[in-house]
C-alpha cells in the first residue's frame, strides 16, 4: 500500500476495526517514511457481473461510476456519504442475489432509483430526471405528481 502523501510504499497498521455491518474493515495506517496516517478500507472482491448497457456494450460493474452518480444527484444535500455507501452496498447486494453473469443497466438504474426515493426524495427526482431522460416537461411533471400522490 503506498502513501498517499509521499508514495512510500512501508506502512504499519496503527487501528483496525470491523464496520457495523462486518462486511469490511477499516484500518487506520501510519507511514514509516514521512508518519502522514491514513485510512484503508478492505472488503471480500467478490465477482460482480458485467453490466450490459443500453446499446448492448459490456462493462464491469463499478461501485465508483455508481458513487459519481448518486454524488451529483445528492449535492447540496444532507446526506452523509457513509449514507451514500449504505445506498451502494444494497444496490451491489441486489445485483449479486440475482446471481446471472450479466445485469441490464436499466436493473441498476432502477435500484438506484428506489434506494434514492426511500433516502431523499430531491436527491431522487435530480437522478430520475438524468436516468429517466424524459422528452418533455409533461414527462417531468408527472413523475413528480406520481412522487407527490405517494406522500400524500
Amino acid at each position: 500500500m503506498k502513501c498517499p502523501f509521499c508514495s512510500f510504499d512501508d506502512n504499519k497498521v496503527i487501528d483496525s476495526r470491523l464496520t457495523k455491518d462486518g462486511n469490511v474493515i477499516r484500518r487506520r495506517r501510519e507511514c514509516l517514511e514521512c508518519s502522514g496516517r491514513f485510512t484503508t478500507y478492505e472488503r471480500i472482491e467478490e465477482v460482480l457481473p458485467l453490466v450490459v448497457k443500453k446499446d448492448n456494450r459490456r462493462e464491469a460493474f463499478s461501485r465508483n461510476k455508481i458513487l459519481s452518480g448518486i454524488k451529483t444527484a445528492c449535492e447540496k444535500r444532507p446526506i452523509s456519504i457513509d449514507m451514500l455507501e449504505k445506498v451502494i452496498d444494497k444496490v451491489e447486494n441486489a445485483v449479486q442475489q440475482r446471481g446471472e453473469k450479466e445485469v441490464s443497466a436499466a436493473f441498476i438504474g432502477k435500484a438506484v432509483m428506489a434506494e434514492l426515493k426511500a433516502l431523499d426524495k430531491v436527491a431522487y427526482v435530480r437522478f430520475a430526471s438524468v436516468y429517466c431522460e424524459f422528452k418533455d416537461i409533461n414527462e417531468f411533471m408527472n413523475e413528480l405528481r406520481g412522487l407527490l400522490n405517494k406522500n400524500e
